[in-house]
């Protein structure tokens, strides 16, 4: 892979409190900038801001991937494989529930990763994933 400028994205939360307490305590994503209404958090070198919005967050759907249940819509970062594995540690250590455990999927193939899915406080789907080979990110 090469490096990638940093995405943006916005997402709603129910109570910025638990919101700060997941991101910032549980995951370890520093602070930015915040105010009433939203908080800024560096989400493995990208930003992500969690918007105060309780009305936007409701139930989701998920689709058949590889014999799990995936989350739909939901968002995530690729990291290191040492990275996710200690990232996932600290996840069980926290107590967090996984909507799919630590896992490989598509084992032997091109694409072949590390994956767990999650949810923070206000219900939004998380996915954490590491490449086996990291070319192999987009490969068929």
């Amino acid at each position: 892979m090469t490096d990638l400028p940093p995405f943006h994205l916005a997402f709603p939360v129910h109570d910025l409190d638990a919101a700060r307490a997941f991101y910032s305590g549980t995951l370890g994503c520093p602070e930015g900038r915040s105010a009433a209404e939203w908080i800024d958090f560096d989400f493995f070198g990208h930003q992500i801001v969690a918007h105060l919005a309780p009305d936007a967050v409701a139930a989701r759907a998920s689709n058949p991937v590889d014999g799990h249940d995936v989350p739909v819509p939901h968002f995530g970062a690729v990291l290191g494989m040492a990275e996710w594995q200690a990232l996932a540690e600290r996840l069980r250590g926290a107590d967090v529930a996984f909507v799919i455990e630590p896992t490989i999927r598509f084992r032997g193939e091109p694409g072949e990763q590390a994956t767990m899915f999650f949810r923070d406080p206000s219900g939004n789907a998380l996915e954490i994933k590491a490449m086996r080979d990291p070319a192999g990110l987009f490969a068929k």
